[in-house]
């Protein structure tokens, strides 16, 4: 497993956590974690099959996979309290880590996290549909004609433009991406049932054009059951790309009031 660190070591720790297909977190995430990385220290977590990590058939369940993030990041040497920075599907994952380990989380910062309800809404048939869609769409990156799939190139280097693009061409659609899909609804149950999260919430969150109906009203409906503060944004689902500037400063007041 891949993770990326960089920033001030004497920091507090952003986790930076990726959504479902995204081929490299640590290119995607950049155009944000560069605005903070002279205040923190920046980590950003790539899963099995994404980024520069192994494509490699780990289970797939939500307390498996926060228990190999947190794993790894001890054998790095790294140790909580860390501030989530889930987007999309790992916002599972951040809402369980807080349940499991309320030490280790000092706070959430949803980038337009998905929710347990999001996918209880889509029920198994749903769920089914967006997984054959997956299969197409690696069948055709398998014959060369996924190449209109879009790339953030937002902050990177030419060098950095090729690697992201040469992670594409290994990561796009692989085999990790669709078993995660296919634990989903267990894992939206999981979460859904294990109570409170127990850290102080701010979620940023798009207009829901390019997410699941039902997005945003379940976002603030999340918000107000924990506490959260929401800030409701105008632009696309990859929220970092279109409102880095803005999301930088918001986070750094959050930090700032997180209890000592």
């Amino acid at each position: 497993m891949h993770i990326f660190r960089a920033g001030s070591e004497a920091g507090s720790k952003l986790v930076f956590m990726s959504g479902s297909g995204t081929v490299a977190p640590m290119y995607d995430f950049k155009v944000l974690y560069e605005k903070l990385m002279s205040s923190f220290r920046v980590i950003v977590i790539e899963k099995f099959g994404y980024g520069y990590s192994d494509l490699y058939d780990a289970p797939c369940d939500v307390d498996t996979v926060v228990d190999l993030q947190r794993k790894a990041l001890v054998e790095l040497g790294e140790k909580g309290p860390y501030i989530l920075l889930p987007h999309s599907m790992s916002g599972l994952e951040a809402i369980r880590w807080s349940q499991s380990y309320p030490d280790e989380v000092a706070g959430i910062v949803g980038l337009d996290m998905a929710l347990p309800k999001t996918y209880q809404e889509w029920g198994s048939e749903g769920l089914q549909k967006r997984i054959q869609a997956m299969k197409k769409l690696r069948r055709l990156h398998g014959k060369g004609l996924l190449f209109w799939y879009p790339l953030n190139k937002r902050s990177l280097t030419k060098d950095e433009a090729i690697q992201q693009r040469l992670l594409w061409k290994r990561n796009a659609m692989n085999d990790c991406f669709i078993s995660a899909a296919k634990e989903v609804l267990k894992n939206a149950e999981t979460a859904a049932s294990g109570g409170r999260i127990c850290c102080p919430l701010l979620m940023f969150v798009s207009n829901g054009k390019q997410v699941s109906p039902n997005w945003i009203s379940h976002q603030k409906g999340f918000a107000r059951q924990e506490n959260g503060r929401l800030i409701q944004l105008s632009c696309g689902h990859y929220v970092h790309y279109y409102e880095s500037e803005m999301i930088a400063e918001r986070v750094k007041e959050f930090v700032k009031e997180l209890p000592a």
